[in-house]
């Protein structure tokens, strides 16, 4: 076989090949043929005609190792891997593709970057694969059922604070609700859940993990006890005076669906926010106006059922006096109380051993008495303590003399002195 090409051909060619020998051999008729291989006559006469001129090689495809007519130019291949590895470093091929057509209006799609990745060997964070978990069908109503949690991460990288997403996602349509705060705690909590309400309306239940903010670990107090409930935290007691229905997830994967948005957000808004050179959290938090809406245009879905769960806030209800942090405190006889190491005079006279201090998401404070608010005023210096005078302990003491008709006057052992000498000896001494 020396000196002789080496032809390389597909199972299918070598099929098309073996059935065309056949005809050449007059051992199969043309429409036999052209039935076998899926072919019309006329294509069937062009091969054959292609395999008696050319030899075998005749069966093999004229395009095959040729360039596609429909080849991206390789001056916008060059400068799409540039923007790669430079503009758009760390972004995987799905999100990459969308930020060339929408900022650099370069028409690639996600499989031929992924190819041209591979290729160049451009690292990209590639999905996990998901371990096998009992499924959870959807809620079937708008506002059934929102999952809350607060995502620690360094969303603005190395350019601002740290901070932390206070993520909403409603479970029938994953509608997206979002807010940057410096910390996840009951402020930062209730602050967003206002901005929600104000939003959508109040949901009929939110699902929590058991973060101190959202589940308390303290015990049962014996109130608790005879009450047959357990010790609520500030935001529970807040949702709770509102109507919403509260339940806690006993792991991460059970509300998997805020996870994975938090995950998404994670790899596409630190770029978004990247490419935008946002800084702080107020920038940040004016974006997520801009960008929200966006997302769940492009990634929300329709509810089973219309009907919508969300309830209006009633009109009579004052929002800030439920989302607040309410704490007892004891009214002492001087009309002060003690509260976060600060002492404060209550102004209004009140007939009650209790009553509540409110701490305000604007930072006001209140303090009430059976819903009624009570002026009072600060005591920034207090009074200085009287401090007991100490006995004098060089003072000599006072000898006590008792008198005449002592019981211990007429008492006298043999050969003791008497009273009167006694006298004259103490007295002699001093």
């Amino acid at each position: 076989m020396a000196g002789k090409d080496i032809i390389i051909m597909t199972s299918e060619e070598l099929k098309r090949l073996h059935i065309i020998h056949k005809l050449l051999d007059k051992k199969l008729k043309q429409i036999e043929v052209a039935d076998i291989l899926n072919l019309s006559s006329r294509q069937v006469r062009r091969i054959t005609k292609r395999v008696k001129e050319e030899g075998d090689k005749g069966i093999i495809h004229k395009l095959r190792r040729k360039p596609s007519g429909k080849a991206i130019p390789k001056k916008i291949k060059d400068k799409v891997l540039e923007l790669c590895k430079g503009k758009y470093s760390g972004f995987n091929p799905t999100f990459a593709s969308e930020k060339l057509f929408e900022i650099d209006k370069i028409r690639i799609s996600r499989e031929t970057l992924r190819g041209w990745f591979i290729e160049e060997g451009i690292p990209y964070k590639k999905r996990k694969a998901r371990p096998h978990r009992s499924w959870r069908e959807r809620k079937h109503h708008f506002g059934e059922m929102i999952q809350v949690d607060g995502s620690h991460h360094a969303w603005l990288e190395d350019r601002g604070p740290e901070c932390v997403l206070m993520g909403y996602i409603d479970d029938a349509t994953n509608n997206v609700f979002a807010q940057f705060y410096p910390y996840e705690g009951t402020l930062p909590a209730m602050d967003s859940f206002k901005h929600y309400i104000k939003k959508y309306g109040l949901p009929l239940s939110v699902y929590l993990d058991k973060h101190t903010t959202y589940k308390s670990p303290a015990k049962p107090s014996i109130e608790d006890q005879l009450n047959n409930r357990e010790p609520l935290t500030q935001f529970e007691r807040a949702l709770e005076e509102l109507g919403v229905n509260i339940t806690h997830a006993d792991s991460c994967q059970a509300k998997g669906r805020i996870e994975r948005l938090f995950e998404t957000f994670q790899d596409r808004l630190i770029k978004e926010m990247r490419l935008r050179n946002i800084k702080n959290i107020e920038e940040a938090n004016r974006f997520l106006e801009y960008y929200l809406p966006i997302f769940n245009q492009r990634f929300g879905i329709k509810p089973m059922e219309k009907e919508n769960f969300y309830r209006k806030l009633p009109a009579n209800i004052d929002l800030d006096k439920i989302l607040c942090i309410k704490t007892e405190r004891t009214l002492r006889n001087d009309f002060t109380i003690i509260h976060n190491k600060k002492l404060y005079q209550i102004l209004n006279s009140a007939n009650t051993r209790k009553v509540t201090v409110e701490e305000r998401i604007n930072g006001r404070m209140f303090i009430t008495y059976k819903d009624k608010n009570l002026r009072y005023k600060q005591i920034t210096q207090r009074p200085p303590k009287e401090e007991p005078k100490k006995p004098d302990i060089f003072k000599p003491k006072k000898i006590y003399i008792p008198p005449d008709d002592h019981p211990w006057r007429k008492f006298k052992l043999p050969g003791s002195l008497n009273f009167e000498e006694k006298k004259e000896v103490l007295v002699g001494a001093l």
